[in-house]
């Protein structure tokens, strides 16, 4: 299912470590004027200055992150791109470098990791990030992969998870839920296709959600768009292992409690229609559905009006003390204790 079994393969073992470096460097030509070296020797040169450098490091397992008889190789290396710079966007900076190093079985032909090369390469393209480096190795277990993502910012700039205040507005960025369900959806007709490889399933009803889950993006529009706004969040954080566990990420780190509002939580009606169809609840996947990639963040109440009807933008809570406990406020009114039950990709 991964690749064309009518075009002629090259096993990896006719290139030696340093032939697939090369190969793999000829795709990513240097933009960035921090990026003084890249590929090809025993470490990237970054040009420093008096900015901080900011540093993130996230690793991929087959059969744990991912699963390759659904998520097309191109997919997951722009897939990869967008896990690494995501934490680097939840810090209000703009990503600039990544390093990926990968292990592979010798089930995996050269044109198998051209065509993952080939998603990396798109996405670099579309965020404006430099491939610099990483490292390759054979694997007995899969594919494994590992991605580091790198900026330069002002110290000003820079926004961390524990400075939220109390009163502070929560905001997220786009819908939240879908790549869950689109997890969901390929799940069910991997197994249809397991029991019948020749049913060929009709996706058109869940192409967004599909889309959400193999093909993510990175919020790198965010920054620019609150300093247009002129908002600076007090807090931020990105939605990646779910909302509720990324709510309760930052009322811990500011000592703090807040108010979720279920009314206000931003869903796509094809993500609510899908959960109709599999008799899930849409508020609890919107809560605990991971790999969405939003940012959530919290900012001053006398913002408020600045990020009001913004289409990219919605209000979903606020921060309290941290005596007033960590809620959900249910259509019907009743408060709820906001617990992360932890949906995983997995």
């Amino acid at each position: 299912m991964l690749e064309d079994k009518n075009q002629p393969r090259t096993p990896l073992a006719q290139l030696c470590e340093f032939g697939l470096i090369a190969r793999i460097s000829e795709g990513f030509p240097l933009k960035n004027g921090s990026s003084k070296l890249g590929i090809g020797d025993d470490a990237a040169v970054l040009q420093q200055s008096e900015e901080n450098t900011l540093i993130t490091k996230e690793l991929l397992i087959e059969g744990v992150h991912f699963d390759l008889s659904f998520m097309p190789l191109k997919h997951l290396g722009y897939k990869t791109v967008v896990v690494g710079i995501s934490d680097l966007c939840a810090m209000n900076v703009k990503p600039e470098q990544i390093l990926i190093s990968i292990a592979v079985s010798n089930r995996f032909t050269l044109e198998a990791i051209d065509e993952f090369y080939s998603g990396v390469q798109l996405a670099c393209a579309r965020f404006g990030v430099d491939l610099v480096g990483g490292d390759t190795s054979s694997s007995v277990t899969g594919l494994i992969i590992a991605v580091t993502a790198v900026a330069q910012a002002k110290e000003s700039e820079v926004v961390l998870r524990s400075t939220a205040k109390e009163t502070d507005l929560l905001v997220v960025t786009g819908d939240i839920g879908a790549a869950y369900m689109g997890l969901q959806v390929l799940e069910r007709e991997k197994q249809v296709f397991l029991a019948n490889p020749n049913n060929q399933p009709d996706l058109t009803p869940y192409t967004y959600l599909i889309e959400r889950q193999l093909k993510p993006e990175a919020r790198t529009d965010i920054k620019t768009l609150l300093e247009q706004l002129e908002v600076k969040p007090t807090a931020m954080i990105d939605v990646s292992d779910g909302l509720v566990s990324e709510v309760l990420h930052l009322c811990r780190a500011a000592d703090l409690g807040c108010r979720v509002y279920e009314e206000k939580l931003p869903l796509d009606p094809q993500l609510i229609s899908c959960c109709e169809e599999f008799n899930i609840d849409s508020t609890t996947v919107a809560l605990n559905g991971g790999e969405d990639y939003e940012l959530l963040f919290t900012i001053s109440l006398s913002d408020f009006d600045k990020i009001k009807g913004n289409p990219n933008l919605t209000l979903i809570g606020h921060m309290v003390s941290a005596a007033s406990g960590k809620e959900l406020i249910t259509r019907a009114g009743t408060s709820v204790a906001l617990t992360a039950r932890g949906f995983t990709a997995s």
